[in-house]
């Protein structure tokens, strides 16, 4: 651990090697750009739009890239088929520059494949979260106005009825059987030729053309899609490479000039949030980094690939990798290929921290990062001597481009150890909310997104995040609106009013909880309103413990429910229990 007088010092050492590693002959140089009427500082020797990012790639053609059970495809391979792919969403979908195209399964190969292949285009993917219901799917779908799916058979079942009311073509990947009518995803790559990189750069596609629109629960009911531009995405990746390569000038035994291994991450996230899509896929083209899926979350099966793939990196949200260290098989699985140690999505307990300097190896960096979809991930990182310093921070804003203040509630920069909203800038924060621009004026103000975190900056700058203004809960790192779960709640008829809150658990952060008043002379049991509840919301979504009462519930002094006495009513319970 380091002293504050050490922090400090290094510090002062970090600030000289970010100057000289943004300096304007620098491979990460920084200058600025006027975006959306806002002068921000943007690099100016990246990629310009993604197909430049997947051609990167290309400069080690022939490495293992994407890899699931026995599939692999090498970065040349991926490319190719993408092209091929893109061809076909041009000359037989009409696709253009700007068409919405949704993508909807498990993580695999063709999940990427389909990614590449609507942003070389220019047209604007739409992951969609996986784990959602045909009603929720059919909501993101006709809010994006998307004309056109790729969906697995779980997901293509789930919507079937919509797509022909919706108007929405589908392409299938990853049929568990044949389904001659329907295209799948093979078929159309397969004897195709591949876009020519004149043809791409004949799109012209510029770092503010729209890329992405990833959906986020919030304090509303229905998910808002957030809308982010090439710019914004890519300038995510660059920062963590940057970030990256400053630590290892201020520590330079972290740096391996000749790894025995190709650099491997474990995609252990879904793609459809930004840790997956961007942190773990899309920076693998950067450093021609092995990107290994799982069919799902499982810590035996994950230590058997860290062992038989020589992974790299390990990163995912804390439950995964407090899962790793608790499994029996730990102590027996060779790790040695493993050289960092992170995650994000949600809060480490210090415990987990503790834990993880003792069972990882030397090589391991424990790290942590704080980011939001709307930021494409980027806040706030922190990493090795100053997580363990601080582990109760999620770090310092993330250099060189991201921003962060402390707001009150009039707006005004709060000074250090002062308590406020955190607000974030920099050109990686989203264009808006898709088709929802009162929504988008309520969090983005002069530029700053805000982010309904409550915060402060210590005296050297380290971010602590105290509480959420938003009303959601981080279920292992997936965003809950509890506003939705209530209205779902709200939707049975014995029911009169309700609060949806989070309660502490010891592996995945916090789960939803819901207390409920019931009307006079109705009864409703736990398993009664959880199956009524299977087919209208998520089932991640759905309160792990149910608290029926036949009084109203507490308010507090402006009428509204008082959640926060509610929340403790029911650790009191657990507690007691």
């Amino acid at each position: 651990m380091l002293s504050d007088a050490e922090i400090l010092e290094d510090l002062g050492q970090l600030k000289e090697i970010v100057e000289s590693h943004k300096a304007p002959d620098a491979p990460l140089s920084v200058g600025s750009a006027i975006i959306d009427g806002h002068e921000l500082p943007v690099f100016t020797k990246v990629p310009a739009n993604l197909c430049e990012l997947y051609r990167i790639g290309l400069a080690d053609a022939d490495q293992d890239f994407l890899v699931y059970e026995a599939t692999r495809y090498s970065f040349g391979e991926a490319f190719t088929a993408a092209s091929k792919l893109a061809r076909q969403l041009q000359e037989q979908y009409g696709i253009q520059t700007g068409d919405r195209v949704a993508v909807c399964g498990r993580n695999s190969p063709e999940w990427c494949l389909a990614y590449m292949a609507i942003t070389m285009l220019g047209a604007i993917v739409v992951p969609m979260n996986s784990w959602w219901t045909g009603p929720e799917l059919e909501y993101g779908l006709e809010d994006s106005g998307a004309r056109l799916i790729f969906a697995d058979t779980p997901r293509h079942e789930k919507i079937h009825a919509s797509l022909s009311k919706l108007s929405i073509d589908v392409i299938l990947m990853r049929p568990t059987a044949a389904e001659p009518a329907i295209p799948e995803i093979h078929s159309l790559i397969d004897g195709c030729q591949p876009l020519e990189e004149s043809d791409f750069d004949a799109l012209g596609i510029t770092p503010e053309h729209d890329a992405s629109i990833m959906y986020t629960s919030g304090s509303t009911g229905h998910p808002k899609g957030v809308l982010s531009t090439h710019r914004g995405i890519i300038s995510a990746l660059f920062t963590w490479k940057f970030v990256k390569e400053i630590n290892e000038i201020l520590r330079p035994e972290l740096r391996e000039d000749n790894p025995p291994y190709q650099a491997a991450l474990l995609a252990n996230v879904p793609l459809f949030h930004v840790t997956g899509s961007h942190a773990q896929f899309l920076a693998s083209f950067i450093y021609q980094r092995k990107f290994v899926m799982m069919y799902k979350w499982n810590a035996e099966a994950a230590l058997e690939l860290i062992e038989s793939e020589r992974i790299s990196i390990l990163h995912g949200v804390p439950t995964m990798t407090w899962e790793v260290m608790q499994s029996p098989n730990f102590a027996t699985t060779d790790l040695s290929s493993l050289r960092s140690v992170q995650s994000g999505g949600a809060p480490r307990p210090p415990e987990h921290l503790a834990m993880m300097v003792q069972k990882f190896p030397d090589k391991a960096l424990p790290g942590l990062g704080y980011g939001l979809t709307e930021t494409n991930a980027l806040g706030a990182i922190i990493s090795g001597k100053f997580y363990q310093s601080r582990p109760n921070s999620t770090g310092r804003p993330t250099p060189p481009l991201t921003q962060v203040r402390i707001v009150n509630e009039q707006g005004q920069t709060l000074s250090a150890n002062e308590v406020g909203e955190i607000c974030i800038k920099g050109p990686s924060v989203m264009k808006g909310y898709w088709n929802k621009p009162e929504a988008t004026a309520e969090v983005l103000k002069d530029g700053w997104f805000h982010t309904g975190d409550l915060g402060l900056l210590d005296d050297l700058g380290f971010l602590i995040i105290l509480d959420r203004a938003k009303d959601i809960v981080i279920r292992g790192g997936e965003n809950i609106g509890c506003a939705e779960v209530e209205y779902a709640i709200h939707e049975h008829s014995a029911v009169s009013e309700v609060s949806v809150y989070g309660i502490p658990d010891p592996r995945l952060g916090e789960v939803p909880c819901a207390t409920i008043m019931l009307k006079e002379g109705r009864s409703l049991t736990a398993d009664e309103l959880t199956g009524f509840l299977r087919d209208k919301i998520a089932a991640f979504k759905v309160p792990e413990k149910f608290y029926f009462q036949r009084e109203q519930l507490p308010r507090i002094a402006s009428g509204k429910i008082a959640k926060k006495v509610l929340r403790q009513q029911a650790i009191d319970r657990l507690a007691g229990a």
